[in-house]
């Protein structure tokens, strides 16, 4: 029975255009709740209670808060009841600053990769600030190779953009189709129609290791390296947020924060002593 209502809840969010990463983890959270819950119906007060549950992973705050948004819909649309999440007001989030690799530390872990279809996977997601799910879902036609842009389409927010593409990248790229000749998907699964990014991540990992990198690298790490690789080589904060998709520039200005070449503008008062 609770299979017939994750159904209908995909179908409805399918039908309300989100898209299918977020399909995927509102549903995964609505698991995780029913397990919780052993299969109650959804209430204001298991879903308070589920939100302590969550609390006490220690996971992040913006897990908990799509988790209980996951919830909510799932007792709106399933059950026809409406919850509040309003205990989560006021909540003060913790800003934590992401670690991120020096070129050269890019470049190490690109050139010990030896397999050709990895090697180009974390290349493209380094070399367009890609998130993990935009690179799996890319398809062939989203290269455009005369105008030297890469088309990512329906992203978070449901939004389309371009993003540049170098010389290097579609060399590698063009290289990779000759041997692997992809139909729709530009990196197909051994058993899916994508690759899974649980294999992505397996592949970042063994870099890590090999090349001795012990800073705290994600996917996730890559887009944030190459953001603040494009402010440190001058690049317009405006253009940057463009090429991310960032709605707000206030995200984009993080890297501020985090770039070399701003902090080393500093001149220390010490210095003068």
């Amino acid at each position: 029975m609770k299979t017939n209502k994750i159904a209908l809840l995909r179908e409805v969010l399918s039908l309300r255009n989100y898209s299918p990463q977020t399909i995927k983890t509102y549903l995964k959270a609505v698991e995780t709740y029913n397990s919780f819950s052993g299969l109650q119906n959804p209430s204001q007060q298991s879903l308070y209670k589920f939100a302590l549950h969550l609390k006490e992973k220690n996971l992040s705050f913006s897990h908990i808060k799509n988790s209980i948004m996951a919830v909510k819909l799932y007792s709106e649309i399933v059950f026809g009841v409406k919850l509040n999440s309003n205990f989560l007001r006021g909540y003060r989030k913790e800003r934590k600053l992401p670690d991120v690799l020096s070129i050269e530390e890019v470049k190490s872990i690109i050139n010990c990769i030896e397999n050709l279809k990895h090697r180009t996977i974390i290349s493209l997601i380094y070399s367009c600030g890609l998130r993990i799910s935009e690179c799996v879902n890319l398809k062939v036609k989203d290269i455009d190779s005369k105008r030297m842009l890469l088309r990512i389409e329906q992203s978070k927010g449901n939004k389309d953009r371009f993003v540049p593409l170098s010389d290097k990248m579609l060399a590698l790229l063009r290289e990779y189709y000759k041997v692997y000749k992809p139909n729709e998907f530009i990196f197909e699964g051994q058993f899916e129609k994508y690759y899974s990014t649980r294999s992505i991540q397996a592949i970042l990992k063994r870099a890590l290791r090999k090349c001795n990198i012990k800073k705290h690298i994600t996917v996730h790490s890559l887009r944030h390296s190459y953001a603040t690789h494009l402010l440190e080589q001058g690049t317009d904060i405006s253009i940057i947020q463009k090429i991310l998709g960032h709605r707000d520039i206030k995200t984009t200005l993080l890297y501020t924060q985090i770039s070399k070449s701003q902090l080393n503008k500093i001149k220390n008062p010490f210095d003068t002593f």
